[in-house]
């Protein structure tokens, strides 16, 4: 006779406990690379797990349009924003659940990796379109990405 191991009846199955981790895909005050957001959007799809579209900005130090008008720190010209949302309108038209994210701050990379540890994100995916953002951005932020992300990392197009 064989014996089989069975978990006892008080502790549950890692699959049973295991939450679904969303896909993040992030970008630096410009449009995504098509490349990127296909990554994304097809990698939340086969996990059936939500995306959040995170548009990070650098928070320029102006106290007083601070203090009166927060949402109005950042200058239309210096983000890309009618571009991010046309990727989240297609990633929910693709039936992913969708939420978009425009995070300023003095830090965006700092405020990147602390919304990856917040969210508990199964995959990062970085994309910023290469040719509207500098490549040394680009560089610094694929190696923090890399070094501080506790998720699966896909480091867009020349980063």
């Amino acid at each position: 006779m064989t014996s089989v191991a069975r978990p006892s009846s008080g502790s549950p199955t890692p699959s049973a406990t295991a939450a679904p981790r969303p896909v993040v895909l992030a970008t630096l005050s410009v449009r995504v690379d098509p490349r990127a957001e296909r990554v994304a959007i097809d990698s939340a799809a086969e996990a059936g797990v939500g995306l959040i579209l995170a548009n990070m900005l650098w928070l320029p130090p102006h106290p007083t349009t601070l203090t009166l008008a927060r949402e109005h720190a950042t200058l239309p010209h210096e983000e890309d924003l009618e571009a991010v949302r046309e990727t989240a309108q297609r990633a929910a038209a693709a039936g992913v659940p969708t939420e978009l994210l425009r995070i300023s701050s003095r830090r965006p990379l700092a405020a990147l990796i602390e919304l990856l540890h917040e969210r508990r994100a199964g995959l990062v995916v970085l994309g910023p379109d290469p040719r509207r953002t500098p490549r040394w951005l680009l560089w610094a932020a694929a190696r923090r990405v890399r070094r501080q992300a506790d998720c699966l990392v896909w480091i867009g197009p020349d980063g």
